[in-house]
């Protein structure tokens, strides 16, 4: 039953996000007071993506890293830069938004990823190493990517942050690879589909309360606020055509891997993103953050869409080359 209700609600991704954003502003009086919550339900979420990984793969990440490397130079170097450059372009002077904007695109990939990467018959190794790595690695490159290029603009609570990320990410994630270790594997099989519906559900919940946080903000509706969301639109789209384009058309690599760099340089473990911005700054900053959770899903549907369009066609070429 588990196990079909998870599949429905995989069905249901590109809906569930923005939903549970309307739902966060309609019901502000009630979820406003759970925020407390969040980071625990975040950490829960964590603990149970990384159920699917191991040791082995966090070993395997670290010595065959050019992929990984390059997704993660398009995540935090590319993205972050254009986003920077962006923030300034449109909304000079207005230094909550631009730090939000940067937020929206200093966060890692997420376990997400993952699950659209499958769908769409991508390579599962590969992202499952770029999620493991850039975990790990989050305390560090969150904390010190806002630090360089929006820390002379607000004030960032450094080891705060960094502490709350190592509490929220790090450890859940080295709870479910130690759990994963000690049961040989058999934990992704027994314990892992069981919990990958609560996973999406609380994905659901963390976003709904957290827009219940700036539920004043969305609920106004302004030229600004219409310009933010497109905004973080074009620069989500970017994300996803500069992954398949750079590892299609720059390293030629093959379908498999195209999947996997499209969408892990495209998504963002958004929901972190707003956890972040609740917690560590004044809510505007958290306005361009809630409203990636609008676009994010659907332009994973959208590029899924085309990827399998294109994956006929990368069937033909390679039965035309072994042929």
């Amino acid at each position: 039953m588990l196990f079909r209700f998870n599949r429905i609600l995989e069905k249901l991704m590109p809906v569930i996000t923005p939903t549970s954003v309307v739902l966060g502003v309609i019901l502000t009086a009630f979820l406003a007071r759970f925020t407390y919550l969040v980071p625990w339900i975040f950490a829960f979420m964590t603990f149970s993506g990384s159920l699917n990984s191991n040791f082995s793969d966090l070993k395997r990440a670290v010595f065959h890293p050019k992929r990984i490397l390059i997704c993660l130079a398009i995540l935090h170097i590319i993205m972050p830069l254009i986003a920077l450059g962006v923030g300034h372009l449109f909304f000079p002077g207005d230094n909550y938004t631009i730090t939000g904007i940067v937020l929206a695109f200093v966060i890692p990939t997420g376990i997400m990823s993952l699950i659209w990467v499958s769908i769409y018959k991508g390579n599962i190794a590969l992202t499952l190493s770029i999620i493991l790595l850039n975990t790990m690695l989050s305390p560090l490159i969150i904390t010190y990517s806002l630090k360089i290029l929006v820390g002379s603009a607000v004030e960032i609570d450094q080891w705060g942050m960094m502490s709350g990320l190592f509490w929220m990410i790090v450890v859940p994630s080295l709870a479910g690879m130690i759990l994963n270790q000690v049961t040989k594997g058999s934990v992704k099989t027994t314990v892992s589909p069981k919990l990958a519906p609560f996973t999406k559900i609380g994905l659901g919940v963390v976003v709904a309360i957290n827009s219940a946080a700036v539920a004043p903000f969305l609920a106004d509706v302004s030229w600004k606020l219409v310009g933010i969301i497109v905004t973080v639109f074009l620069l989500a789209f970017c994300g996803y055509v500069i992954g398949g384009l750079v590892a299609k058309y720059v390293f030629h690599w093959n379908y498999e891997d195209v999947v996997a760099l499209t969408f892990n340089s495209g998504m963002r473990n958004i929901s972190a993103g707003a956890v972040i911005a609740i917690t560590f700054f004044a809510p505007p900053v958290a306005i361009p953050v809630i409203s990636c959770m609008l676009i994010q899903q659907l332009l994973a549907s959208f590029f899924g869409h085309m990827l399998h369009r294109f994956a006929p066609k990368e069937t033909e070429l390679k039965a035309a080359q072994t042929g």
